[in-house]
């Protein structure tokens, strides 16, 4: 299988390499050609070919993140406090500041879309939703949140809260279905603080004997 050094030569100059650009946006590929044929032991065997390609990631995320932002200002004028149907929400150390306008359902949280800032988790999702959907308002109004603090299960839960405590102020005939279902009463729980001489809340050391 020993290969000569003019063969070698000779094969590498007859190389030829043409790059092009794919149709796909931001995507680029270099393809080689031509594949040499060394005079090796298996003339069997099948030639070698390569191919790279390279993505460059878009934009477009701060894209809609900017037109989301310019949507709820456009919508939000005076921001969230000048709002006249509005709720905060709290759990553990999550707080979050609801508003409710009349629109098609859309829920945006610190002006991304709900289900990109939740991760598409359906349990957050949903909690987002209990309340719009207990009422059978889950077409009938756009939530825009402020959330900040905590963990996401925490800010999902608050946002909960918030938009039951906003649709209070549509009407106080809301509040029987809502109560009934647990939506106003605010969780109180939260991670029991640790104590002195322990690992944690309750978990002490290994006794050792000897």
């Amino acid at each position: 299988m020993a290969i000569s050094i003019a063969s070698l030569t000779t094969s590498l100059s007859s190389l030829s390499f043409s790059s092009q650009i794919s149709q796909k946006p931001n995507t680029l590929s270099f393809s080689r050609s031509n594949s040499p044929s060394f005079p090796l032991s298996h003339p069997s065997k099948q030639p070698l070919t390569l191919r790279v390609s390279a993505t460059v990631s878009s934009p477009e995320t701060s894209t809609t993140t900017t037109d989301l932002k310019k949507l709820v200002k456009s919508r939000l004028p005076g921001g969230f406090a000048a709002q006249t149907i509005h709720g905060t929400g709290r759990r553990k150390c999550a707080i979050a500041r609801v508003v409710l306008q009349e629109g098609t359902g859309k829920v945006i949280i610190n002006y991304r879309d709900a289900k990109e800032y939740l991760q598409g988790n359906p349990l957050w999702l949903q909690y987002v939703k209990v309340p719009l959907v207990t009422l059978g308002y889950e077409s009938s109004y756009d939530v825009f949140v402020k959330a900040h603090g905590g963990g996401l299960a925490g800010q999902a839960q608050a946002i909960s809260l918030g938009v039951a405590r906003a649709l209070l102020k549509v009407s106080q005939d809301h509040r029987i279905p809502l109560k009934r279902e647990g939506l106003l009463t605010r969780d109180s729980r939260i991670v029991e603080r640790k104590k002195v001489g322990l690992k944690k809340a309750r978990k002490a050391p290994q006794f050792s004997k000897r």
